[in-house]
């Protein structure tokens, strides 16, 4: 294994002797936007908002080093928040034991590297593929509704009852919305308003969450601050992130396993997609393995360092690409920014309002919900439309790693439903002289000798059986005893498949015709040839192109029926006949 597969930072290093200046204005850039990021999330995820800050430090460097993505950007996010405060509440709470929450997030973070280094050492890169995106779009949506109205009571001032579910909040809130203070709620829809129209400012577009939030925290003081009961974020400490090994209960270890799971595959789900979306503006070849193992690697190292689950974060890569970073080196230059704001600046964060943040929390639950992609999804598939609203409301309703889970699993039936199902098409020659299906074109016609069809989908033990009905269909129904098969559409044939197919040849050659297949892929004839079916079928049987198999199955031919064949579709009845 060379030096560069285990070290990937040292193929983009010697880069940075030009890129330095693109990748620290990139990376000041990326400072600024994470400060109101790291407070927010720490909060959704019920952890002091110094340790939103301590998992964008410590993150974004290990990540950058070992990850394949010269832009991506990791730290907190906000549905990995979301579910590190879903896993940990149904334990403890922050308001009845803060310390042993702390410690379940840290440890929850080193279980959720482990798993994601795990499945990058075996190389299950590939298993992101089946996570559809209708479940990330559902899942996501599903997050910033959540999300939005668990800090409703920031908003409206109103005590909810810590721990309660989307419809427990919904139903207090409605209920108990006459005690409303008003006070909290100006400055949470002020701070909202204001990040709205400072977003429309050109030059501080980037800075309208932080910006806002600061308006908003001077609005709470101008209003009295503690005499309205008007609560602030409270002391941050000015201090590096400490070494502390993480708590190893075997016990904690054991109860946090499923939502370990649930936080690994999130996690790697997000960063690879974010990857990729900025990899196709970027032209970046990337390694989904790399992705895992860098991932990985950062939560768990990260979690020596007080810091809780990181991921990939689209909002703050998007931002890093955007403005010109060209290698990891500008997230290196961001966690270092945040590092000396937090050891010089920490003491300003305790003024921060707790109403002003919800009102930032709510635009950043909002902005999760991707409205054009839904519309897109209702507009184009029923299925995906219900594997949308499946994920969504299960976000909602239940455990979010039983609502991810669910989703993944019914776009998975789906998905094999339909391939068990391929098209199978009759084809035909139409007045053109050209092979197409029936369907499509009615003058096309039929041999009454050779039967003609085009399998689109793959032959495996999923589909055998939809397939095989439709064979005996046609050996029952047609008197056509030869059965050409376009096979350019078939991408693979498993055993199931294979032993189903000589079957089925050895059948249709009982009553003196045969099967025939032209154009099947060369990986497709990989388990025809090794477990010796192709032998079977006879090799003879495989073609190359239409024109030669034909010209091969007319010798086989019934020529008294030829005689009296009005069709005549092929060359070979016109000359010889």
């Amino acid at each position: 294994m060379s030096l560069y597969k285990i070290f990937p930072f040292l193929t983009w290093l010697p880069l940075v002797k030009k890129t330095w200046k693109d990748d620290l204005i990139a990376g000041i850039t990326g400072t600024v936007i994470v400060i109101p990021q790291a407070v927010a999330f720490a909060m959704i995820a019920g952890l002091p908002p110094i340790y939103g800050f301590y998992t964008a430090m410590i993150t974004p460097i290990i990540a950058a080093l070992f990850g394949s993505s010269y832009h991506l950007i990791s730290g907190p996010t906000t549905t990995g928040s979301i579910v590190v405060f879903s896993i940990i509440s149904k334990f403890v709470t922050p308001e009845s034991d803060l310390q042993a929450f702390i410690s379940l997030a840290i440890l929850l973070s080193f279980m959720a590297g482990i798993l994601k280094l795990l499945m990058g050492l075996v190389k299950m890169g590939k298993l992101v593929n089946f996570v559809s995106y209708t479940v990330v779009i559902g899942f996501s949506a599903g997050a910033g509704i959540l999300i939005a109205f668990k800090q409703l009571k920031h908003v409206f001032g109103v005590n909810v009852p810590q721990g309660s579910s989307f419809y427990e909040i919904v139903s207090y809130i409605f209920s108990h919305i006459k005690e409303t203070n008003l006070y909290v709620f100006s400055v949470a829809l002020t701070t909202l308003l204001l990040a709205l129209l400072i977003k429309k400012i050109k030059y501080f577009s980037k800075l309208n969450m932080l910006l806002a939030m600061i308006l908003g925290s001077v609005l709470a003081i101008l209003l009295g601050g503690d005499i309205h009961n008007i609560e602030t974020i409270g002391n941050v400490p000015s201090n590096l992130p400490p070494f502390r090994v993480p708590n190893f209960n075997f016990e904690d270890m054991r109860m946090l396993t499923s939502g370990a799971i649930t936080l690994a595959l999130i996690g790697l789900v997000e960063a690879v997609s974010i990857s990729r979306v900025i990899a196709m503006s970027s032209h970046q070849k990337l390694n989904n393995n790399q992705e895992f193992v860098s991932q990985g690697l950062t939560n768990i190292i990260s979690s020596f360092f007080s810091s809780y689950v990181s991921s990939g974060s689209f909002s703050r890569s998007g931002v890093n690409y955007q403005a010109g970073a060209k290698t990891p080196l500008a997230a290196i230059f961001s966690a270092v920014g945040l590092l000396l704001v937090v050891l010089f600046f920490a003491s300003y964060a305790s003024y921060l309002a707790k109403p002003a943040m919800g009102g930032i929390i709510l635009l950043v639950g909002y902005n999760l919900i991707d409205f054009k992609r839904i519309k897109q999804i209702i507009k184009s598939s029923k299925r995906e439309f219900l594997v949308l609203i499946v994920t969504l409301l299960g976000t909602l309703f239940l455990e979010l790693e039983t609502a991810l889970f669910l989703g993944i699993f019914i776009s998975l039936f789906f998905y094999l439903d339909k391939t068990s199902n391929p098209n199978i098409a009759v084809v035909g020659k139409n007045i053109e002289n050209k092979f197409i299906n029936i369907i499509r074109d009615k003058t096309s016609k039929e041999s009454p000798q050779i039967k003609m069809i085009r399998i689109d989908g793959s032959i495996y033990f999923g589909a055998v059986d939809g397939i095989s009905k439709y064979f005996t269909d046609l050996y029952d129904k047609n008197e056509q005893k030869h059965l050409l098969i376009l096979a350019n559409g078939i991408n693979f044939i498993d055993i199931a498949g294979a032993e189903w197919l000589s079957q089925e040849v050895l059948k249709w050659r009982s009553r003196g015709g045969g099967i025939y297949f032209v154009g099947l892929k060369l990986i497709s004839q990989d388990v025809l040839k090794k477990g010796g079916f192709i032998k079977l079928i006879g090799e003879e049987n495989f073609f190359k192109d239409k024109h030669t198999a034909i010209a091969t199955i007319y010798k086989k031919l019934d020529k008294e029926v030829c005689a009296t064949c009005t069709v005549k579709i092929f060359e070979e009845c016109r000359l010889k006949v």
